[in-house]
């Protein structure tokens, strides 16, 4: 499937980038008004924790085909994240998000090149 040397998803570099938005988006909530705490900042955190978790999912699973399919889910997770990052800056211009999006859009590549690599 992979690298001989990957044992399970947590030696997985685009699982360890995605715990590391999910550390950043909560981090970054933390900042959101009171009145989002169960709208648009637990919406964020959803998606943000659903990257690695559907990464570590797919990995664990016996076959590529199904590890690509959940690859393809946290793909769109990213995308999803990314969106609601890009609302909350017109919301919230005061919240710094650009880290964050360049995380995501980092994950993205990875996940695109690793479906690649289990497709070929």
């Amino acid at each position: 499937m992979e690298d001989k040397r990957i044992k399970s998803f947590r030696d997985l570099r685009v699982w360890l980038l995605g715990v590391d938005i999910v550390e950043k988006v909560y981090i970054l909530t933390k900042k959101f008004p009171k009145d989002e705490t169960f709208g648009l900042s637990s919406q964020i955190r959803r998606s943000a924790v659903s990257i690695p978790s559907n990464i570590a999912e797919g990995r664990s699973r016996g076959s590529k085909k199904e590890f690509c399919q959940f690859l393809f889910i946290a793909l769109g997770s990213s995308s999803e994240l990314e969106t609601q990052l890009i609302i909350t800056n017109k919301l919230y211009s005061f919240l710094e998000i650009d880290e964050v999006i360049c995380m995501i859009q980092e994950e993205q590549k990875m996940i695109s090149s690793l479906i690649s690599k289990l497709k070929s």
